[in-house]
């Protein structure tokens, strides 16, 4: 009888694992987190995130969304900001029904990641792109331009002000991360693409990494870069200066220039997360 009961619950939990994996939409953990281990949803007070001089892990239990300032029906979480030490702003921002993006201030460039959900963009010429799960816009200082929401969207935004080169200039750019190529990542085994060029005239770019379950960084990275990420899937273990979290989808982290930096994909799942970094300008 114990037997059979053991048969029958490995089935229903295959079949609900089936079920469950299949009717999710890509980086449906993003916006529907597991907020805690169940063992400990139930404590007042608890949160797996934390605030340091040289990073931060914030997760999403302690995400405060309010309205987005230029944004109509819009509602904003901002997850790393200068107030912590870093030279550029990512938040996470949840479009409704009928809504449309404001402009960042004058100077400052943007960068658009489609988390959930589909949205339009629309520059001052009147020409529009759709944009879904897995596409992205690079709107460049002071372009025109609105993102329109019939329904509802949830977006990763990057801004920061633009460090300009002379005789340098950055354009619109918008694709889909399926689109770009697979790069060579000597002496690494995860997966690289990079939404943006790497030419000059780009202050920073977007990486989207994959790690198999099991993968990890070859490279204990300690480097004058920052970095701000969004893990869009999976879940394994960040190290960050002297400490170690355990991370899944949904959490964003910062991490300071210099910071030690080192991460291992675990569980059953890939990881894939999206990785700002500035680049192309002398640190001095």
């Amino acid at each position: 009888m114990a037997e059979g009961c053991s048969v029958l619950l490995l089935q229903y939990l295959k079949s609900e694992t089936a079920s469950s994996s299949s009717s999710k939409p890509r980086y449906w953990k993003v916006t529907n987190p597991t907020l805690s281990p169940s063992h400990l949803q139930d404590l007042p007070g608890f949160t797996r995130s934390v605030y340091k001089r040289d990073h931060a892990l914030i997760t999403p239990e302690s995400h405060v969304f309010s309205p987005l300032p230029e944004w109509t029906n819009t509602l904003g979480a901002y997850l790393i900001t200068p107030a912590m030490g870093s030279h550029f702003v990512m938040y996470l921002a949840k479009m409704q029904e009928n809504s449309k993006s404001g402009l960042p201030p004058n100077d400052v460039e943007r960068f658009l990641f489609v988390v959930q959900g589909s949205a339009t963009l629309i520059n001052a010429s009147g020409a529009d792109h759709q944009l879904t799960v897995d596409s992205y816009a690079y709107l460049a200082p002071n372009f025109k331009h609105s993102l329109e929401c019939d329904a509802s969207a949830t977006l990763a935004v990057f801004e920061r002000r633009y460090s300009p080169l002379e005789n340098h200039v950055t354009e619109q750019i918008v694709g889909s991360t399926d689109q770009q190529p697979l790069l060579e990542t000597p002496g690494e085994v995860f997966e690289l693409r990079k939404l943006l060029p790497p030419s000059l005239p780009y202050d920073f770019n977007i990486h989207i990494m994959d790690f198999q379950p099991g993968e990890f960084l070859n490279v204990k990275e300690v480097h004058y870069n920052q970095h701000g990420l969004l893990l869009l899937e999976g879940q394994g273990i960040y190290r960050l200066a002297d400490s170690w979290y355990p991370v899944q989808s949904g959490d964003a982290i910062w991490m300071a220039p210099f910071v030690p930096q080192w991460y291992a994909a675990l569980g059953k799942t890939r990881t894939r997360y999206l990785l700002y970094k500035d680049v192309n300008r002398n640190p001095l």
